[in-house]
C-alpha cells in the first residue's frame, strides 16, 4: 500500500472541465487519495496547450467544453500523447461512450458521478499498469510468432536462426516487446530508445521499423506483429493469446 501511494503521488494529473466546483472538489478528493500532481484547466485550447507542457500521466476530459468538445480535443490530444484520457459527460449514450473510447478514451464516465470512484478508476488504472510491466520485466526471453528474443544473450532469433540487428534496431525491438499491444507515439520511441529531443529526426524512427520488419516480418508490407497505427505511432501485437 506504502508503494502504490508512493507511486501515483508522482503521477500528473489532467484536469480538462469548466465546471469550477466540481474540478475544486475532483482535485480535493484527488489530493486527499494521494495524488499530489493535479493540474488544471477551463477550456479545449488550454487544455491541450497544459498537456502538452506537462505531459501527464492521465486526463481527465470533459465531453461538453466552451469552446472545443472533449471529442476533438482528445483527437488532438493523441497526435502527441499517449496518456490514458478518463472521460467527463452528462450524456449516459452508448453511441457517445463507444465514440469516445473508439478515438482513444481509456475510461468514460458519467456525470453525477462520485469524485472517490473516479480516484479509485485512476489507482487501478495505474495498479495494473505497474503489475504488468512488473510481469514484463521479469522475463527475459519475449516471443512472437516465429520470433524469440533472449535479452540475456542479446540474440534475436526467426525460426531458431540468429537475425543480424544494429544495437538500436535491437533496443527498438526489445522495448516494443517489453510492452506488448501498448502504443507508442515516434516521438516517445525516439526519445526513449535514442535518449534525445525528437525534435527534427521525424524518420529515423519509420526507416529502423522498416528494417524490423523486413529482418522479421514473413511479410514486411503486410505485417502481423510490428504494427503502424496511423497518426498515433507503433506497437507490438502478440498472437499468443495476450496483447
Amino acid at each position: 500500500m506504502l508503494h502504490e501511494m508512493n507511486d501515483i503521488a508522482g503521477k500528473k494529473i489532467v484536469i480538462i472541465d469548466d465546471e469550477p466546483d466540481l474540478v475544486n472538489l475532483l482535485d480535493a478528493v484527488l489530493r486527499k487519495e494521494g495524488f499530489r500532481l493535479v493540474f488544471k484547466a477551463a477550456t479545449g485550447l488550454a487544455g491541450i496547450e497544459l498537456c502538452r507542457s506537462e505531459k501527464p500521466d492521465l486526463i481527465v476530459l470533459d465531453v461538453m467544453l466552451p469552446d472545443l468538445d472533449g471529442f476533438t480535443v482528445c483527437q488532438q490530444l493523441r497526435q502527441f500523447t499517449l496518456a490514458p484520457i478518463f472521460f467527463l459527460s452528462a450524456k449516459n449514450e452508448d453511441v457517445d461512450k463507444l465514440l469516445g473510447l473508439s478515438l482513444g478514451g481509456d475510461d468514460y464516465i458519467t456525470k453525477p458521478f462520485s469524485p472517490k470512484e473516479v480516484a479509485y478508476r485512476m489507482k487501478a488504472y495505474f495498479r495494473r499498469n505497474r503489475y504488468a510491466a512488473m510481469q514484463e520485466e521479469s522475463r527475459s526471453t519475449y516471443e512472437f510468432g516465429s520470433v524469440t528474443i533472449d535479452e540475456k544473450q542479446g540474440e534475436v532469433r526467426k525460426h531458431g536462426v540468429p537475425v543480424t540487428l544494429t544495437a538500436k534496431e535491437y533496443q527498438l525491438l526489445l522495448f516494443l516487446a517489453r510492452h506488448p499491444g501498448q502504443l507508442f507515439s515516434k516521438a516517445h520511441l525516439y526519445e526513449t530508445v535514442w535518449g534525445d529531443s525528437y525534435t527534427g529526426y521525424d524518420n529515423t524512427v519509420m526507416v529502423h521499423m522498416r528494417h524490423l520488419r523486413e529482418k522479421l516480418e514473413d511479410k514486411p508490407s503486410e505485417p502481423e506483429y510490428l504494427l503502424t497505427v496511423r497518426g498515433l505511432g507503433y506497437k507490438l501485437q502478440r498472437k499468443d493469446g495476450h496483447p
